[in-house]
């Protein structure tokens, strides 16, 4: 009799084991879903977040909230999220910088950002933009590479800061033009462009949802835009690639990522409600408003995608020997 109740229990327990996750799964979600952001409110990855909560709190019937976790980078936030329960109510906004940039630039991380991560969707892309102080005298690309030809590390092109995407896009940059120029990396766009605008710097590579406000204004010149489709806000702008630097493509990458592990019919569900809420012309114009190009995808097209930009920017750092503190 004792053996029976100890087979049954046994049986109760793996019965549970394989049954739970799928109902769980089925009934997802049941309480308020967290939203991980890596970096300070008021970034673009936060005002992004920002936008994407309410509607998927609507598409998915729970409420959807943004826990701001700065640090490190974004590999304090990113951290977090690989070590919360893969049960799809804690999803971390990735960007560019903790999944493709900050495994190139430091040493050792707290998390894979290939084996740690299950990508749901993209939500969109953040062009790069070339840009000169009105100081300058530079008109066109043209001028910026006859200026770094005729003075070889003089002309100056702020970043944002050393080992971020438009550090990496400068460096792409000059390799393909066979320049050189001097970089001067700030603590974040916002002193970079103070200095732009001033004239300290001549020229800058810059996120263009940091900068269109002063593109509009006619503050800044634009000279180009970096990804290989011309912007939707800045169309009479082109791209480095067809200006004659075939191939040329950098930008800032966003999109919703859960925990490794989480059950498969989970990141279905939220997939589908991301494609919804992107598929809203209301939200999709907010970003198209802020210079950004909005876009779902599937899992596997943002999996190849993150990859994609860690082979690129691996190689760039491998083949320039560039060095990080």
């Amino acid at each position: 009799m004792k053996k029976i109740k100890v087979m049954l229990v046994f049986a109760t327990m793996v019965f549970a084991t394989f049954t739970t996750p799928v109902g769980a799964a089925d009934q997802f979600p049941t309480r308020p879903i967290r939203i991980v952001v890596p970096y300070a409110p008021g970034g673009n990855v936060d005002i992004s977040a920002r936008i994407v909560a309410p509607p998927l709190g609507e598409a998915l019937g729970q409420t959807v909230v943004v826990d701001n976790r700065p640090g490190a980078g974004g590999n304090l936030g990113a951290s977090l999220v690989t070590k919360s329960t893969p049960d799809g109510y804690t999803l971390l906004v990735g960007s560019s910088g903790p999944l493709s940039v900050n495994p190139v630039i430091f040493k050792s991380l707290p998390y894979d950002s290939l084996k740690d991560f299950a990508p749901i969707s993209t939500v969109q892309a953040v062009p790069l933009v070339l840009l000169a102080s009105p100081k300058s005298g530079f008109n066109s690309v043209a001028d910026v590479i006859a200026a770094a030809k005729s003075r070889p590390g003089k002309v100056t092109m702020a970043s944002a800061g050393a080992g971020t995407t438009n550090h990496f896009a400068i460096e792409l940059f000059a390799q393909m033009a066979g320049v050189k120029v001097l970089h001067v990396p700030y603590k974040g766009s916002g002193p970079a462009l103070s200095e732009l605008l001033g004239g300290q710097v001549e020229t800058m590579v810059d996120q263009l949802a940091a900068s269109i406000g002063h593109i509009k204004d006619g503050r800044l010149k634009v000279l180009a835009v970096t990804t290989t489709q011309r912007s939707g806000a800045l169309p009479n702008v082109p791209t480095l690639d067809e200006l004659g630097y075939k191939g040329y493509q950098a930008a800032t990458l966003l999109g919703l990522l859960a925990p490794t592990g989480t059950p498969k019919p989970v990141i279905d569900k939220l997939n589908a409600a991301i494609r919804k809420v992107m598929g809203n012309t209301v939200v999709s114009d907010r970003f198209r408003g802020l210079g950004t190009e909005p876009g779902a995808s599937s899992p596997e097209e943002f999996s190849k995608r993150i990859r994609e930009e860690l082979v690129q920017w691996q190689a760039l750092v491998k083949k320039l020997d560039l060095k990080f503190e």
